[in-house]
């Protein structure tokens, strides 16, 4: 942001300190201290639920996993083969943010959006639930997490618990500020990863990571 920045609300969350700001037009996130996201471009936030989408040929049932500013929310119902849509979120504040303040209410309350206020691996490793995408946008990415305990995402015990929810022939989509080659060394066990890189105005390439349970996924782009 570029304009001056006021805070809006500072809350102790479930994983530590919550502070949302902004200039006026735009908001963003910042996580114990270190900037999260904010609502001001987007496009990968959008592609994180778009690709993965565009690859199922049947009305799917996605699981996102991160609310954030609800920009991969809104872009996955915008989608015409989302039929449900679950949402994890472990802080009750960002879902209230979104309520209240980001405009995300009307995503919220979407008779086909499912909201869990709860830790995602544990969602993962309890849901009796079959998912035909799964997008993953809880920290800025497998090497830079919010919290440490949110790495064991991206180890094979996190990925086996993805594929444990994962329909057959489901994609799986993951979001980072930066690249992560130990993390596409593992997903490529599953199968072939598409790595789709989307410039930002400062810095490395927002990466979408996409990649189909069994083989035979997307070709990079």
């Amino acid at each position: 942001m570029d304009a001056e920045v006021r805070e809006v609300e500072r809350v102790q969350g479930a994983c530590g300190e919550l502070v949302l700001r902004t200039d006026g037009r735009h908001h963003e996130i910042v996580a114990n201290g270190t900037f999260l996201m904010d609502d001001r471009d987007g496009r990968s936030e959008r592609l994180l639920a778009r690709a993965p989408l565009d690859l199922v040929a049947r009305p799917a049932h996605v699981l996102i996993g991160g609310l954030g500013v609800g920009t991969t929310l809104r872009e996955a119902l915008s989608h015409p083969r989302a039929a449900r849509v679950t949402v994890v979120e472990v802080e009750p504040a960002v879902v209230r943010w979104n309520r209240e303040l980001l405009g995300g209410a009307g995503a919220l309350d979407d008779p086909r959006t499912v909201l869990v206020v709860g830790d995602l691996l544990e969602h993962l490793a309890t849901t009796g639930a079959t998912y035909d995408a799964v997008c993953l946008d809880v920290d800025n990415g497998p090497d830079w997490t919010v919290v440490p305990g949110n790495a064991r995402l991206y180890e094979p015990q996190g990925l086996a618990l993805v594929r444990r929810v994962l329909a057959p022939g489901g994609v799986l989509a993951v979001w980072g500020a930066a690249r992560a080659p130990a993390y596409e060394a593992l997903l490529a066990r599953t199968g072939e990863v598409a790595v789709h890189e989307v410039p930002v105005a400062r810095g490395e390439p927002d990466v979408v990571l996409v990649v189909r349970a069994g083989g035979g996924g997307p070709r990079g782009g």
